[in-house]
């Protein structure tokens, strides 16, 4: 069996506030292959972005604890000192951020700071990076490229800003590609263009991704396998097809269930997951998703979905105390009714 690009066992990473310890993500384990795309979806606050920005060692030391083990490519990344990060960063590893305006420095113009990591990770000369850059954006769909790279980020829309920020991403061909909710704020046709986009580069330069988002419909379209987080933790994992046709974890059914469906009648009310994602300073014993569970009430023992956590041990699995035959049930008799 080949050796995963990324492998992340037992992750635990927390910060220190005012307030107290966050435990934003703990226990967390998965892998992701070569040429293969992991999608991971959640509500915001459950953990996708900070599990990612740990993979590339940007967060601030003097306030974070990382334990666990991330190896990327077989080369650990948790005990890595900075100047070997900083080799790994936009070379080996790089990310699309979700907010390219924000992420662009308005200073210079798009097409310099495309290039900068060319040269710097390739030794490449300014002729040679500016060649590069303006053939990248080419790449990535922006027209007349060699005279939009020398605007600036305000010059360009919207979806031209992510497309700029995807061929910086690219540009040294990275071996993982982190993509942080690329496409929210991007409207519907932009956002299939872009998607599009991801897909013919991935085949091109046979990256792996981590796409983060909270929307299953393009987690349908993206990703070949799904892990779904709540509260800092896996609670599902599987591949696109088993989780989104045969969910198995209580979280994943709800977030089926609170999508809405072009073949529902139009007044029908959406079904929201009851109750607010917990407090990470605090998280539920047990389960921690069993105080908005509408299920723990079949689970054998009393109250074991407050005092005993559920593992996740293989990698189709869910992090429920519920059996497998009630799980399948529940889903068949009661669940699918509702999804259609």
């Amino acid at each position: 069996m080949s050796t995963p690009l990324l492998s992340v066992r037992d992750l635990h990473v927390s910060f220190k506030t005012e307030d107290g310890v966050v435990r934003a993500v703990d226990r967390l384990s998965f892998d992701l292959e070569r040429g293969r795309t992991l999608g991971i979806v959640g509500e915001s606050g459950s953990g996708k972005s900070v599990t990612n920005l740990t993979v590339l060692g940007l967060h601030n030391p003097m306030f974070t604890t990382v334990e666990g083990e991330i190896l990327l490519d077989g080369q650990e990344l948790t005990t890595a000192p900075e100047p070997e990060l900083e080799k790994l960063r936009g070379n080996k590893v790089a990310m699309i951020f979700q907010d390219p305006l924000t992420a662009l420095s308005p200073y210079y113009t798009v097409g310099r700071q495309i290039a900068e990591p060319y040269m710097k990770h390739n030794g490449a000369s300014k002729k040679e990076a500016w060649e590069r850059t303006v053939e990248m954006l080419g790449k990535v769909g922006i027209p007349n490229p060699g005279q939009r790279a020398k605007d600036y980020p305000h010059q360009f829309s919207g979806g031209m800003r992510q497309r700029a920020m995807i061929a910086m991403a690219l540009i040294c061909d990275p071996d993982l590609l982190i993509a942080d909710e690329p496409t929210t704020a991007l409207d519907v046709t932009v956002q299939a263009q872009i998607l599009d986009l991801l897909k013919d580069l991935q085949q091109e330069f046979g990256s792996g991704i981590i796409f983060i988002t909270h929307d299953l419909g393009v987690i349908a379209d993206m990703a070949d396998d799904i892990m779904v987080m709540y509260a800092g933790s896996a609670v599902e994992r599987g591949t696109t097809e088993q989780v989104l046709r045969s969910p198995q974890h209580p979280y994943t059914w709800g977030l089926l269930n609170s999508m809405p469906r072009l073949d529902s009648d139009t007044g029908a009310r959406l079904s929201p997951i009851p109750g607010t994602p917990p407090s990470l300073l605090n998280p539920p014993s047990g389960c921690r998703f069993h105080p908005r569970c509408a299920f723990q009430g079949r689970v054998a023992g009393a109250g074991r979905c407050t005092t005993e956590r559920p593992p996740l041990a293989t990698d189709r699995a869910s992090a429920c105390h519920l059996t497998a035959d009630q799980k399948r049930t529940i889903f068949i008799e009661e669940i699918k009714p509702r999804l259609g």
